[in-house]
């Protein structure tokens, strides 16, 4: 840089300058002097965007300055080129974020997962069949049994259309769906903790992921990233086979205390449903 630097800097030492007006004087020299700094190669605009950065540590870089036989323009030369080196990694890393945040698709997860499927969508002709036991008579309250089961996957809209197959108001079905779901709160909170960390897990992944392939192979950095990437990885699939053993469905006994039955009689209507599920899956497949 120019000897104006130590110039100003004498002058400051001198009490000629107060200290705002110096580093005022030293940031517009910065400002209008690319050119005679050792980032005179990068492009103006990201160039103006350091020095606005850089700018909140210039008091730092003053007060940090003993003379010692350098100059302060030296010093500042070389406070400058590792400050450069500094905000050209946080400018990376910053893109690496936003990239893995905007090129990442929930359905491309890791953590994503689809809800097991019990019924279509719409109530039709297999819950019909369902509904109807040996003697054929209708037995609502094994396919009651069975959606307050897999509650977690069944929506406000879902229970308001199946309702009235089952012979009760979407009020009551309603009720009784948010008794399971008030009885498993606290398990259902651990389900949804563990999914925020799992998906935060997989953002590391692949910010680390694309660090990588920023960094120069066969250097410090790029092994120190490798070995970090790979721990990432192996925690996330700790983690999700963590989440896979953690149940999502009521248990018989929770069912049955719900609906005002035995435990018995909850096990032997599910059972029996899943046989005629399986008879009617299977009839399906050979036709």
């Amino acid at each position: 840089m120019h000897l104006k630097l130590d110039k100003l800097y004498s002058a400051y030492k001198k009490g000629e300058l107060g200290r705002g007006e110096f580093e005022g004087l030293v940031y517009s020299y910065l400002v209008q002097n690319q050119d005679k700094t050792c980032i005179s190669h990068w492009k103006h605009d990201e160039y103006e965007d350091f020095i606005s950065w850089f700018y909140t540590r210039l008091q730092t870089a003053i007060d940090s300055y003993v003379d010692t036989g350098s100059s302060f323009d030296a010093f500042l030369a070389r406070y400058l080129l590792v400050s450069s080196k500094e905000y050209h990694v946080r400018t990376i890393t910053n893109s690496v974020i936003e990239y893995s945040a905007w090129s990442a698709r929930i359905p491309e997860m890791y953590a994503h997962e689809e809800p097991p499927v019990y019924f279509n969508k719409e109530p039709n002709n297999e819950m019909t069949r369902l509904l109807i036991d040996r003697s054929g008579r209708k037995s609502p309250r094994r396919v009651l049994a069975l959606i307050l089961k897999c509650y977690y996957y069944v929506s406000d809209d879902f229970a308001e259309k199946i309702a009235p197959m089952i012979g009760m108001s979407s009020g009551e079905l309603t009720a009784k769906l948010n008794m399971v779901r008030e009885i498993r709160q606290k398990k259902d909170d651990k389900i949804f903790q563990m999914k925020e960390r799992i998906y935060r897990q997989f953002y590391r992944c692949i910010v680390y992921e694309k660090r990588l392939l920023l960094t120069k192979e066969n250097t410090a950095a790029y092994e120190k990233l490798k070995r970090r990437s790979e721990k990432a990885k192996q925690r996330l699939d700790k983690m999700r086979e963590q989440k896979a053993k953690i149940r999502t469905e009521a248990t018989n006994r929770e069912i049955a205390g719900v609906i005002g039955v035995s435990k018995g009689c909850v096990d032997a209507s599910l059972c029996r449903l899943k046989t005629k599920w399986e008879k009617m899956a299977q009839k399906a497949i050979l036709n």
